[in-house]
């Protein structure tokens, strides 16, 4: 656990992905939040009008499901849509097609109003609850898993000043599936080099399963 601790600070130090996580929390600040409020009407239809999108029905796996973005960080929400209108660090249909037509403003202010709103809480199977708490809270030596709760916090809340989202309370199946997507190699807008691609391979389609469901189920 000593040598696990001792890399993810290596990882958290590097000099230039703090330098981008400092200048992307500062261009987030520049957001106006009531003008972000007018233009997040076209964002409403998926992600709901106030950034807690509905849940995927019990029993429809082909539903889409769109990520909870209220009380998300607004320096992590630029940095997403920054990388959706370049569309070569992250590729989505709808999204690149959103992210698009929008300007430099657009994105600050669409940041800025979906982080300030409250975000509504998610619940975790009562039997997964042991195994993602276990996984989450201390990872799994054996395996070289660090604990989630090192980048993400205790509750899931994240880290501002490293652009590690917060992840606590997000619909499950939204979490299994970019758990799916980093293990795949598809999801390249990752932290420190490939560290979440890393962390996806090493877990177990139960492990992941189990980690995403007590990560719904996480709030302050």
């Amino acid at each position: 656990m000593k040598k696990l601790t001792l890399a993810l600070c290596v990882l958290i130090g590097s000099n230039a992905y703090a330098n981008e996580a400092a200048q992307t929390s500062a261009a987030a600040m520049q957001g106006n939040l009531e003008a972000g409020k007018t233009k997040a009407a076209v964002c409403g239809a998926c992600h709901g009008m106030d950034g807690n999108s509905t849940a995927p029905a019990a029993g429809a796996p082909d539903t889409a499901v769109f990520p909870k973005i209220a009380g998300q960080h607004a320096s992590y929400l630029y940095k997403q849509l920054v990388s959706f209108k370049d569309g070569k660090k992250r590729q989505n249909l709808i999204m690149n097609g959103q992210a698009a037509a929008l300007s430099e403003q657009d994105m600050l202010d669409l940041a800025a109003y979906f982080s300030s709103q409250a975000q509504q809480q998610g619940a975790a199977a009562e039997d997964l609850v042991k195994a993602g708490e276990a996984l989450y809270r201390g990872g799994n030596k054996d395996k070289k898993l660090p604990a989630c709760m090192s980048c993400h916090g205790p509750s899931g809340m994240g880290i501002p000043a490293a652009n590690y989202p917060r992840v606590g309370g997000q619909h499950s199946a939204y979490v299994l599936t970019q758990l799916n997507r980093f293990k795949a190699g598809n999801h390249a807008d990752d932290a420190q080099g490939k560290m979440m691609q890393d962390i996806a391979t090493r877990l177990s389609e139960s492990e992941a399963q189990a980690v995403a469901s007590y990560i719904n189920g996480l709030h302050e």
